[in-house]
């Protein structure tokens, strides 16, 4: 009689990163991600801190979340809006305009915020984050953008654009 040596329980979620590995998934990019959430900049520790459970008007909020081979600050997948929240090298980065331009191709919008801003001028950014939260994609600017004509599900909206209550 011979004996099959244990294998991890996929019902308990053990081996999972091993196996992702194994096959090319996304592995080094979750341990990436989880690494900078442990470690978070002063800026992004405070922006998270007015993001995270819903806080900014019920928007939902990802950190340090893998997209392809980056890895953004903050996202929102309802709004299709990604925040950075920056230091002093990202100024006239060429990487950062290359990733932007991958990021916009797949249908999100990118708003970089600097460091010391976000620190020092914490209700500036939210009422810049707010101001594009509430303009629908593919608009340039806050003023370009008209009221969405489709009405949102996950607003609880219903197929005439009423609000349900």
């Amino acid at each position: 009689m011979s004996v099959e040596p244990l294998r991890p329980s996929p019902l308990a979620g053990e081996g999972g990163a091993r196996r992702r590995k194994a096959v090319g998934g996304r592995g080094g990019a979750l341990a990436r991600a989880r690494g900078m959430r442990k470690q978070p900049t002063e800026a992004e520790r405070l922006l998270w801190r007015l993001l995270r459970n819903k806080r900014l008007d019920g928007w939902k909020w990802k950190r340090q979340q893998p997209l392809g081979s980056y890895i953004v600050d903050f996202i929102c997948f309802e709004a299709r809006l990604i925040v950075e929240a920056d230091g002093s090298q990202h100024i006239d980065s060429a990487s950062d305009i290359v990733r932007d331009n991958w990021l916009r191709g797949r249908g999100f919008r990118v708003a970089r915020f600097f460091n010391n801003d976000i620190m020092a001028q914490p209700d500036t950014v939210l009422t810049a984050l707010l101001a594009e939260l509430e303009a629908p994609a593919g608009a340039s600017s806050p003023g370009e953008r008209s009221p969405s004509p489709q009405p949102s599900p996950a607003r609880g909206e219903g197929e005439e654009g009423q609000v349900r209550g």
